[in-house]
């Protein structure tokens, strides 16, 4: 999102030349530069613990296209809190390890999905009202049944690299 009014005073912004960045809108009240912002969120491979199976789901809402566990970093909560609250309201399962593989950005929604392996102690799936299903996979079903170039198919691509 790029900004054109001040949040916090409502003065419109101007340009500003901020370094390195170039012009930048800027606050002459607040004296502040604004650049543009995006939402943090987390996308899960939520793998078995012999790491040989991976659970996707399918949302009750959208596509119907199976997807990763994914959800928004909620202010002052670190990636890995949220990678396990995410992944434990959405089908119930508790995060034994996890690890940072690489960062995505997803233009269509101004995010920015931070993507990570995560190994989980196999158990009934508990849905939330989000999910309409969940299933494990072989990696490589998996890789045949994630959406062609999703992050999703290329988080688990460079995972299994």
């Amino acid at each position: 999102m790029t900004y054109e009014y001040c949040p916090k005073c409502g003065l419109k912004l101007v340009p500003e030349l901020c370094g390195d960045e170039g012009e930048v809108p800027f606050c002459e009240n607040c004296k502040r530069p604004f650049f543009p912002s995006f939402s943090t969120c987390v996308i899960c491979l939520c793998l078995s613990e012999d790491g040989k199976e991976i659970a996707l789901i399918r949302q009750s809402y959208g596509h119907g296209n199976f997807v990763n566990v994914a959800g928004y970093i909620k202010p002052w909560d670190s990636a890995e809190d949220t990678v396990r609250r995410e992944i434990g309201e959405e089908i119930g399962l508790e995060v034994l390890s996890l690890d940072y593989i690489n960062s995505y950005p997803y233009e269509q929604r101004d995010n920015l999905m931070l993507g990570f392996a995560c190994r989980l102690k196999k158990g009934e799936f508990r849905l939330s009202s989000e999910v309409a299903e969940a299933k494990w996979f072989s990696l490589e079903e998996a890789v045949n049944t994630l959406r062609e170039g999703s992050i999703a198919q290329r988080l688990l691509k460079e995972y299994m690299a």
